[in-house]
């Protein structure tokens, strides 16, 4: 076998640093992004701190060391003034009106929209029009102090001298029209904004279009009485900016022959406004246009796999539902149509390593079977007393073989070596059967194309928040999950702690696989893929010891997971065959890499969306959280109806999302990028508290044990080196 490579470490910080980055994404997109335009145009206050100079004076406003002042437009000039853009649908339409009818503009964009389009703004600078400052968000100025002031026309600027080369210093503030409907807090962000050397341009004409009172109406506002200058303002953006469009082919031929001159506000006005922009700014505002693209693009993408991953767990939930109706149905046709199988000898192989807290429990029930049974328990190197157990209770028919240690597949092969019966049972060391176990586990081999039966586990400690976390888990996988792959006849597993086997089918295939780590996942498919029948039993139960902590749960699901991708990996294969491999490798395969692999991977990127959400959008996000909860719970009380349990644990599904649900999302992703790393993990055996029986004591008996008929005496072995099959 390979050497052991280290488990990658550094893994963990890239995730982290990949969930902060994307948490900043989504937080840059739900916060900053989609509040563009979002609040309400603000209703006039008082204005009797707004001097009458500037409210009688010109447009432009700004200051001469001593105070505002204000500068008109020449008489005859008209600035034609666009808000709110650039608008991928809009702008486009805007700019062809004005490259008819050679017109210069200047365009106020909002830095949110201009960092999205990119190419729009370039546009308009490389068309000859000015290029202004519409704050990033679309925020009212007057409701917010200096520092935000400062953030969003900076962001603004950066953003728009990456894309024009030229650092604007020209501003609309949002909300605002003309001089005289200042008032008090809007006079104060004016002050603010010439303070740091802006310049404010109001309008005289406001086409109020984003109202959409019809082309006439905006034709008629944007057309002066008179021959003074004047500053007309529309949009381009923010909504449905068709009747702007159109009133544009009527109002500027109209005012072209009254002759007028369309000239943009440095030009008009005579004042600088803009200059060249250094490197640093057009790197800087590079960097803001793509973050924002970025988020964008990360929101856009969330919602996609927010409603992939909701149609596909409905899908799940009716294909378990739909396929648990069939099995049901087929199971009620049991000893009707099915035939039985006679009654014959079965081995139960036991690979045991430091099980002493549980072994005795184990072989008791296993000998209290109603079935004919043989016990073989394979001691792979216990450092504790499990051999000396096993010897002390002198049980009849129980064979102790004991081997250096080499992992749970070479013992269960060193087992089979000694097997004299046709059907094996294997379980774990710490599992304890019912007494109809075994006789109910064996009875589809009457069909002499089954080679493997899945029994039914259950958690015997299921006390605590952790164990009914775990026992709602194994309820509902075996009844619902194995039903489904019964049905569809594509059993990617046999699971450990109880299993039936054909002799000649491990045969067949060489015993049990020892080179990947979910050797029952691995044996299982090599069994289909031999043709092999694999199915299900629900009513052979047996009772297994769940990890007790979450360190536990961890290193079991870690193995398990990492076995299972290389065991789907090691029998891609499949994909290509006919028969039972054919239905495992395109059935099964892509429902394990779906809703095992790819899936768990991409969780916590939608468990951070939705979290998100509930901030955002508390409506929405509540009520996906709620259908989430409804599409686990409905399967899990179908799940324990079926199997006859209490449904009082199922209050804990609620919780699962908090704990449970990341912890398992974790493990895949640390299994995955494990097996891209390419390093092997080694076998993690968990400690074992003797709590199998915990729910079901009658099974856990201390009395003496009378042997069925035909079992043999207890023979001791050392074995040397572990017998392999085949």
């Amino acid at each position: 076998m390979r050497a052991h490579l280290p488990s990658p470490r550094a893994h963990w910080l890239l995730l982290a640093l990949s969930l902060v980055v994307l948490l900043g994404f989504l937080l840059l997109d739900l916060l900053v992004v989609q509040k563009v335009g979002q609040g309400e145009a603000p209703s006039a206050g008082p204005a009797d701190l707004v001097p009458e100079s500037v409210r009688a004076g010109g447009p432009l406003i700004g200051s001469d060391g001593n105070g505002l002042t204000s500068r008109a437009v020449p008489d005859g000039a008209v600035v034609l003034t666009f808000d709110d853009g650039p608008d991928p649908v809009w702008t486009p339409q805007v700019l062809d009106v004005l490259r008819r009818n050679g017109v210069k503009a200047t365009f106020f964009v909002t830095g949110v929209a201009a960092a999205r389009h990119p190419d729009l703004v370039e546009r308009m600078a490389d068309e000859g029009h000015e290029v202004g400052l519409h704050t990033f968000t679309h925020v009212d100025l007057g409701k917010v102090g200096a520092t935000r002031t400062s953030v969003e026309l900076g962001q603004t600027q950066l953003v728009v001298a990456s894309s024009t080369g030229r650092a604007s210093t020209l501003v609309r503030p949002p909300y605002s029209s003309s001089a005289e409907a200042l008032d008090n807090e809007d006079l104060a962000s004016v002050e603010r904004m010439v303070g740091s050397g802006h310049l404010v341009l109001l309008s005289t004409h406001d086409t109020e279009d984003w109202r959409n009172p019809g082309v006439d109406a905006i034709v008629a506002a944007a057309t002066p009485a008179d021959h003074r200058g004047a500053v007309v303002l529309a949009h381009d953006g923010g909504g449905d900016r068709g009747q702007t469009v159109a009133a544009l082919e009527t109002v500027i031929p109209k005012l072209l022959d009254q002759g007028r001159q369309f000239r943009t506000a440095s030009d008009a006005l005579g004042v600088p406004v803009a200059r060249s922009a250094t490197f640093v700014e057009q790197a800087e505002g590079t960097a803001v246009s793509l973050a924002v693209r970025a988020a964008a693009a990360t929101t856009e993408l969330m919602l996609w796999l927010v409603v992939v991953s909701s149609v596909l767990a409905m899908l799940r939930a009716v294909l378990l539902l739909v396929t648990t109706g069939i099995h049901a149905r087929r199971a009620r046709m049991v000893g009707k149509h099915v035939r039985r199988l006679p009654p014959q000898p079965v081995t139960v192989l036991v690979p045991a390593y430091n099980e002493e807290a549980g072994i005795e429990a184990t072989l008791r029930t296993i000998l209290a079977s109603t079935a004919e049974v043989r016990v073989i328990v394979v001691d792979d190197g216990s450092t504790d007393r499990t051999s000396e157990v096993v010897r002390s209770l002198d049980l009849p028919g129980v064979t102790l073989i004991r081997q250096a240690n080499a992992g749970k597949a070479a013992a269960l092969n060193t087992g089979l070596k000694h097997c004299r019966t046709e059907l094996v049972v294997m379980v774990d060391g710490d599992t304890v059967l019912e007494p109809d176990t075994v006789a109910e586990l064996v009875q589809p081999f009457a069909d002499p194309d089954v080679g493997a039966v899945s029994g039914n586990a259950k958690v015997g400690n299921r006390d605590g928040l952790l164990g009914r976390w775990q026992h709602i888990e194994y309820v509902i996988g075996f009844n619902l999950d194995r039903r489904m792959y019964d049905v569809m006849e594509c059993m990617p597993t046999v699971p450990g702690a109880v299993g039936g086997f054909r002799l000649s089918a491990l045969q067949q295939v060489g015993g049990v696989p020892e080179d990947t780590l979910a050797e029952d996942t691995d044996l299982t498919m090599a069994l289909e893929r031999a043709g092999w029948a694999v199915t299900y039993r629900e009513t052979a139960r047996a009772w297994t010891e769940a990890p007790a902590t979450l360190g536990q749960l961890w290193r079991q699901r870690y193995r398990w997971c990492y076995g299972t991708l290389q065991a789907m990996w090691k029998h891609r294969g499949a994909l290509f065959e006919r028969g039972l491999g054919g239905r495992l490798g395109r059935r099964g395969l892509p429902y394990l890499a779906l809703y095992q692999v790819v899936l768990p991977v991409l969780a916590p990127v939608i468990d951070v969306f939705a979290v998100l959400s509930l901030f955002t959008d508390p409506l929405r996000g509540a009520a996906a959280w709620l259908g989430f909860l409804v599409l686990q719970l409905v399967p899990a009380v179908i799940a324990f109806r079926l199997d006859r349990e209490s449904l009082r644990p199922l209050w804990a599904v609620a919780l699962q999302p908090v704990v449970y649900r990341q912890l398992m999302y974790l493990v895949v992703i640390q299994s995955v990028i494990t097996a891209i790393a390419g390093a092997r993990l080694p076998w993690q055996k968990l400690k074992r508290t003797g709590t199998a029986a915990q729910h079901a004591p009658e099974l856990a008996r201390e009395a003496e044990v009378t042997a069925p008929l035909g079992n043999v005496r207890r023979v001791e072995e050392e074995v040397t080196k572990p017998l392999r099959i085949g």
